[in-house]
């Protein structure tokens, strides 16, 4: 599997960011401590810095990946976790990659404080990097977090929205991050201005597709398998990629979103009609388009070896489909 090879080109690297992690977040308050350990001892892909890390070897002479470079894999990942956190708030969320959320297991106000905490540690990191030019593009990524909660919340059950918006509010919520740290990586690297914007394509289109196959996932996966409760951006009224083609379709589907799933089997009907439709067909077609984009956007390293681990990297998001 595609998966395996790439987890292994950097391998000693993620494992040493696990255990960075583990004792990065270094609270002096026990609870604190408590909880932000708890997010990272219960795992998690790692796809952020795994992409970050890609990108450094890419961009740099010799492939050996700088200190600083490892450093943004880790600040990209704390990043992240914490946004998590502020979501399974906001979402109600129980459990998240397989165990209970942070507000679930301490309190909604230790979440809140364990999120903030994350973030702030992340920003001293980011600014011990001593780089102002990389703290100015990852420092926007929390904004944008921000600003992609407020459009979700405002839209919540709107099938009227465009798939722009849907699209605008993904680059918000999930591509942002991934964006930014390609960039800062590409930055720390020292490539010319060009190359560091490509690299931020290169994320911001890949994020893109991992955001369309997560959505994807949120409809066709089990709860093991996503890491949270399936279905649960439909029942929020979070109307994804596959829900507006499907939308497109169906006007019963509109009119059981337009009830907000008043009825207990009206989100199992739902996601009945959605797989009925052509809905998940176009959106992992979406998804690959924005692949494909991406893989564009890095050509400069085509005579690289490392380019094609830039490529597997991206076939892996379509592959977790399988």
């Amino acid at each position: 599997m595609v998966s395996k090879f790439i987890f292994s080109i950097i391998s000693d690297d993620l494992q040493t960011l696990n255990q960075n992690l583990q004792s990065i977040v270094g609270a002096r308050h026990p609870v604190l401590h408590a909880a932000s350990n708890h997010l990272f001892s219960a795992g998690g892909k790692r796809i952020r810095p795994m992409i970050v890390l890609l990108v450094s070897q890419a961009t740099l002479d010799k492939y050996s990946i700088k200190p600083e470079h490892k450093r943004l894999a880790e600040i990209t990942e704390i990043i992240h976790t914490a946004s998590l956190v502020h979501d399974d708030i906001i979402d109600e969320c129980l459990t998240r990659r397989g165990v209970k959320t942070v507000h679930n297991m301490f309190s909604t106000k230790i979440a809140v404080l364990a999120g903030d905490f994350l973030f702030a540690q992340s920003s001293w990191y980011l600014a011990n990097l001593h780089n102002l030019e990389v703290v100015q593009t990852i420092s926007k990524v929390i904004t944008d977090f921000a600003e992609g909660e407020i459009r979700q919340g405002l839209i919540s059950f709107d099938f009227s929205i465009s798939m722009n918006q849907y699209i605008e509010k993904s680059f918000y919520k999930t591509a942002s991050l991934i964006a930014a740290s390609c960039k800062g990586a590409a930055i720390l690297s020292q490539t010319i201005l060009k190359q560091q914007n490509d690299c931020y394509l290169y994320g911001k289109h890949l994020g893109l597709a991992f955001q369309i196959i997560d959505d994807i996932l949120d409809l066709i996966g089990s709860t093991k398998s996503l890491g949270k409760p399936a279905s649960s951006d439909l029942k929020n009224g979070n109307l994804t990629a596959p829900v507006l083609f499907a939308l497109t379709e169906s006007q019963e589907l509109q009119d059981i979103i337009s009830q907000e799933f008043e009825n207990t089997e009206d989100i199992k009907y739902a996601i009945l009609l959605i797989h009925k439709s052509r809905g998940l067909q176009k959106a992992k077609d979406l998804a690959e388009e924005h692949i494909q984009i991406a893989i564009e956007s890095v050509k400069f390293t085509r005579k690289d070896p490392i380019y094609e681990n830039l490529i597997l990297i991206s076939q892996y998001i379509l592959e977790r489909l399988y």
